[in-house]
């Protein structure tokens, strides 16, 4: 099998919504982890007629790689459905389908390789990008179209059975929110400031040095605060059981940052970072922590968040948030439902990349096969 040029074997598209038919529910996103995903952009009052339409059964990707972590955010459309993408964005099909198959075409560009060939042929100075030109530029060795397809099926199935599966967790999320609803119906209401009480502790020995933070997914992380210097003696302890909370920025991310502790060994955070632990005997720091994590908590600490420049949700504003606690058998039961759904997130989370990191192996099975064939 000789190299050939992708580009004769894809065409570029730029079909536009000029009757205004699609409206901004359709508009998506891409990710560097090669999935379609919801738009971050605020469409209020955005006109959609020169956005670009993305059909089924083609590709789309965005030209600028200098800010994505080295990597390419690109996708293929699976879907029966027809949406909008940015007019900055690239979408191209492939044109010529009895030599390539658009299915091993995107097992190609799921591979770590693709990502480092579009980041160090992407050109510019402020902004690089990796334009159509060096796309249709790639070299590419294709196998017989029925070795194509045959590798390509391998992947249509596991990404089938990921989908089933993700397809029960949506289920069983709609059965946790509804049970949810239903506290706040029926529970009495009580305050944070009534269910939690601040701990400060510090990291006087020394003897900690796992420095964490929190993310917007409400989740401890290592902190990419640069400690070199740092007096870590200052630093706050968190044990398990205890909840983290920064008010820091909580408008401007439309997000409470907030995370239960739920390791063995402790964890120092910043001293800028306010720590709590349940008060109330009756009530399960996983049941607060679960309340926490729904989107109207989040939208009720945007809300309440200040209007200076780094719009804060202080902590006396924190204390009012009202949460519902129901009894505490009734607590119990709703942390399990929602325990057994982290677990079967965190399993649909580890397939995807397993699903992706046989991609490359596909690729050069078929490469492999293409050559004795």
């Amino acid at each position: 099998m000789a190299l050939t040029k992708l580009g004769l074997y894809i065409k570029q598209s730029d079909a536009r919504n000029d009757s205004g038919l699609l409206g901004a529910d359709t508009v998506v996103g891409l990710s560097t982890q090669k999935e379609i995903i919801q738009t971050k952009a605020d469409l209020s009052g955005v006109g959609l007629t020169s956005y670009k339409l993305f059909p089924p059964m083609s590709f789309a990707y965005v030209p600028d790689t200098s800010r994505r972590g080295e990597k390419i955010a690109l996708a293929f459309n699976m879907t029966k459905e027809t949406y909008l993408v940015s007019s900055i964005y690239v979408v191209f099909s492939v044109s010529e389908t009895k030599k390539l198959d658009p299915w091993y075409l995107f097992m190609y560009f799921n591979r770590s390789e693709f990502d480092r060939y579009a980041r160090f042929h992407s050109w510019g100075s402020a902004r690089e990008t990796f334009d159509w030109e060096e796309m249709c530029n790639i070299n590419i060795e294709l196998p017989p179209l029925p070795i194509q397809r045959k590798y390509a099926d391998i992947y249509k199935a596991m990404l089938a059975n990921q989908r089933n599966y993700e397809r029960g967790l949506d289920d069983l999320k709609l059965s946790i929110d509804a049970y949810l609803d239903k506290i706040k119906r029926s529970s009495p209401m009580k305050p944070v400031g009534e269910l939690l009480r601040e701990i400060d502790v510090r990291n006087e020995s020394g003897a900690v040095d796992n420095i964490q933070g929190i993310n917007i997914a409400k989740q401890f992380m290592p902190s990419v605060a640069d400690t070199n210097g740092v007096n870590l003696r200052n630093y706050k302890v968190v044990q398990n059981g205890q909840f983290a909370f920064s008010g820091m920025q909580t408008g401007r991310d439309e997000c409470i940052r907030i995370a239960l502790y739920t390791g063995n060994n402790s964890i120092i955070i910043s001293p800028a970072y306010s720590v709590f632990e349940v008060q109330d005997s009756a009530v399960l720091s996983a049941y607060i922590m679960m309340w926490f994590s729904r989107a109207e908590a989040d939208r009720r600490g945007w809300f309440m968040s200040d209007s200076s420049i780094r719009t804060n949700l202080d902590l006396e504003r924190f204390y009012e948030i009202m949460l519902p606690i129901p009894d505490i058998g009734m607590q119990k039961s709703v942390v399990k439902l929602y325990s057994a759904y982290l677990i079967r997130k965190n399993i649909s989370e580890k397939l995807k990349v397993r699903i992706k990191a046989i991609c490359p192996v596909l690729i050069k099975g078929s490469l492999d096969e293409g050559a004795t064939a």
